[in-house]
């Protein structure tokens, strides 16, 4: 057997040597490509063109037009329930009633207080008439002790001049003295009476007032004991559906620092909003009066659509995230979608058409160069530093492979953006051109690859 071999590779020895060779050129070719596999190969999106839709896209809740809370102005123990959830009301409808029996004393007791005080006041005024007739008399009283003082003077000074005549004695003369000295101190005496007369006249008047008073003051409890009875009976205020109820027959509601609400009643369910929580950053871009989607989770399938009618001021601020609440009314004719439901809104914040799209994966995408290694290809390509840090402007930095697997940035300004493609509005980059999106390295893949858009109504 070793003969043969032997005879073999003598008479083929050129043959053996070839085939040598050509074991030993593959190993190197194997070893090469295995050499060269650790270098980077790069993925890359094409740029396209054609139009864009900018949206702003955040998740609420389904609310009413119009909810009312409706309270319990008084405490008491429910008696009846007169409605319940889903119940449609009207305006004036008895919605609950609380027991009365201490209210309706509480209107007995005023009405009484009531007429009390009318009573007094009828009493001071007759009164007054009494008093009034008194002070009459006692006018003409001291119109008379005037008169008969009159005379009285008159006649001692007679007797006092036939005295002095020796007609009269003087004793009778001192008589007639002292009956003019009675007659002046009754007339005193009576004046002081008219005058005390006049002033109960006039105390009994401001008793009258002060009667009058009190009968506007017991009006008033009458009042309000007769409204507290009947804000035992709660009512509808408005025309709709009864959405909440926190009441049952048998609890007490206690009304002491503010009414307890008993009942929440939605207007219209026809006519609803969705609060949408939007971050402070894209309340500029939106406009009212913008058509916009949304959808919810229990018709996966559909997507509705209404009307931003206003951005509230009313700031919310969660972990340093400040979010304004944009309100879009839509109609709900056939009462799909229910209060509280969640939605995924869109609502567009611009458009444009026939435009250079960059896919947005290019425009995360950085390579993975040392630090200076990249300082320097920014230097050499004139690569603006709003580009590679702050982007005030819309400046942004995206990378053109070449020939040889290299790569070259390239500034770009960008305009809107659909979340997959963004508008170019200045750079070196046309449509068709291929742009680094990620690298593949010994069958390894990173970087950001084809665009990715997120879950319809997630944060972006």
């Amino acid at each position: 057997m070793k003969m043969d071999l032997r005879a073999y590779y003598r008479d083929h020895k050129k043959l053996v040597g070839l085939g040598a060779l050509a074991v030993i050129a593959l190993l190197s070719a194997g070893w090469v490509i295995r050499g060269r596999s650790d270098d980077p190969n790069y993925l890359t999106a094409e740029v396209q063109r054609g139009g864009i839709t900018s949206v702003v896209q955040a998740t609420g809740t389904i609310n009413p037009l119009t909810t009312v809370p409706v309270g319990s102005y008084v405490s008491g123990t429910v008696q009846y329930v007169f409605a319940d959830f889903n119940s449609r009301v009207e305006a004036g409808q008895v919605l609950a009633q609380l027991d009365p029996e201490v209210y309706q004393a509480q209107v007995v007791q005023a009405r009484g207080n009531l007429d009390n005080a009318i009573a007094n006041e009828k009493n001071l005024e007759a009164t007054i008439g009494a008093q009034e007739a008194g002070i009459k008399n006692n006018e003409a009283n001291l119109e008379r002790l005037k008169a008969a003082d009159v005379y009285s003077r008159a006649n001692s000074r007679r007797i006092i001049d036939l005295a002095g005549q020796g007609v009269f004695s003087k004793d009778q003369a001192d008589q007639a003295q002292s009956g003019v000295d009675q007659s002046q101190a009754q007339v005193r005496a009576a004046e002081a009476q008219l005058n005390q007369s006049v002033a109960q006249l006039a105390e009994t008047r401001a008793q009258v007032d002060q009667a009058k008073a009190q009968i506007k003051t017991m009006q008033g409890a009458q009042a309000l004991a007769e409204a507290n009875l009947r804000y035992c009976t709660i009512l509808s205020p408005i025309d709709g559906t009864v959405v909440s109820k926190n009441v049952t027959v048998g609890q007490s509601v206690a009304a002491s620092l503010q009414a307890p609400i008993v009942f929440s009643i939605a207007q219209d369910l026809t006519r609803m909003q969705v609060a949408a929580a939007t971050d402070e950053s894209d309340t500029g871009n939106i406009k009212i009066g913008t058509e916009a989607t949304f959808q919810v989770d229990a018709f996966p399938s559909e997507t509705f659509t209404g009307r931003v009618s206003a951005i509230r001021l009313n700031a919310t601020t969660i972990q340093n995230v400040v979010t304004y609440s944009t309100i879009i009314t839509f109609d709900n004719p056939d009462g799909k979608l229910l209060p509280g439901e969640t939605v995924y809104a869109t609502i567009p914040t611009g458009d444009v058409s026939d435009t250079v799209k960059i896919p947005n994966a290019a425009l995360r995408f950085t390579p993975s160069f040392p630090n200076n290694v990249l300082r320097q290809l920014y230097e050499q390509n004139q690569i603006p530093a709003a580009a590679t840090t702050s982007h005030i402007g819309g400046w942004r930095v995206i990378w053109k492979p070449e020939a040889g697997g290299k790569l070259r940035p390239v500034a770009v300004r960008t305009g809107i953006t659909d979340y997959t493609f963004t508008q170019l509005i200045a750079g070196e980059v046309k449509s068709g051109d291929l742009l680094a999106t990620g690298e593949q390295s010994g069958g390894n893949e990173s970087g950001n690859g084809a665009s990715s858009t997120p879950k319809f109504g997630a944060p972006r």
